[in-house]
């Protein structure tokens, strides 16, 4: 038995709620929940960034109250009738049930310090934030707003499942859609922060996640295309240490700046400030 499942235990017998302590992936240490999520889901102790909810980074990243929803009516279908260990249309009630989501990408509008923005989230605990169709829409349909109204645009990606398996072609077709509606969007002057997160993988990293004008990623994230145990199997050799991580993508060029969550609300809007609007 582990020492947290210990803890717990012992915590039940004297009759301390369930659900008070959580364990750090980061440093393995228990930590007080409520400080946990004090701190923006963060360990105090090792600063590892732990999993947000699309909602919560709204809530995180935006002004109170000036998040305006967008595409809620665009919604999932089966149209390969695909199925594995359950059905794809099953899967997709399921994982909305549990998520209290409709699919992997929330979009909208909102104000981020006062300066007005187009923002889209993906949520890895949706199918692993994979994008299907309703993805690729979604994140199109919000670009080509961002292109109209000259807004800046933020997409904050959290996909570990890159495009979703269970839609073949329409899935991988998004990859390209919405890279078109991106350069139709740079094409008109306007500037994208992509804020990458742990994890960001396949599809998703080699398309929209990687084309911002500004590339920022939280610390330890996991980003790339193949996984590193995909990788080192099929090539057989030994990968640097640190391969995927953000700290290593920086020193490589490919992320502009590691910023730690507390500061991302704050590194946006003066991102936003010093390069201008459309």
């Amino acid at each position: 038995m582990s020492t947290l499942e210990n803890e717990s235990k012992q915590a039940s017998r004297r009759g301390v709620p369930e659900g008070l302590w959580i364990k750090c992936a980061g440093c393995n240490e228990t930590i007080y929940r409520k400080e946990v999520e004090r701190n923006l889901n963060v360990c105090p102790k090792c600063n590892y960034h732990m999993y947000v909810s699309a909602w919560d980074r709204i809530s995180q990243l935006l002004d109170e109250n000036t998040f305006e929803i967008c595409d809620e009516s665009v919604l999932p279908t089966d149209p390969l009738s695909f199925s594995d260990k359950k059905t794809y249309a099953q899967r997709l009630v399921d994982e909305q049930t549990r998520t209290g989501l409709t699919d992997a990408a929330v979009c909208g509008t909102g104000m981020i310090r006062a300066r007005r923005v187009a923002i889209a989230i993906t949520d890895s605990a949706f199918i692993m934030g994979s994008m299907g169709s309703v993805v690729g829409e979604r994140l199109t349909r919000l670009i080509e707003r961002a292109t109209e109204l000259k807004l800046p645009l933020i997409i904050v990606s959290g996909s570990g499942g890159g495009a979703r398996m269970h839609e073949g072609i329409l899935s991988l077709m998004q990859m390209a859609k919405v890279s078109a509606a991106l350069a139709k969007y740079h094409a008109n002057g306007g500037l994208y922060i992509s804020v990458l997160t742990n994890p960001t993988m396949g599809g998703v990293a080699a398309s929209f996640a990687s084309l911002g004008d500004l590339i920022f990623a939280e610390p330890k994230a996991l980003i790339g295309f193949a996984g590193p145990r995909t990788i080192k199997a099929t090539i057989r050799i030994e990968l640097p240490e640190g391969f995927q991580t953000s700290e290593f993508l920086l020193e490589h060029g490919y992320v502009d700046r590691i910023v730690e969550r507390k500061r991302l609300k704050t590194e946006i809007a003066t991102a936003i400030d010093y390069c201008g609007k459309l």
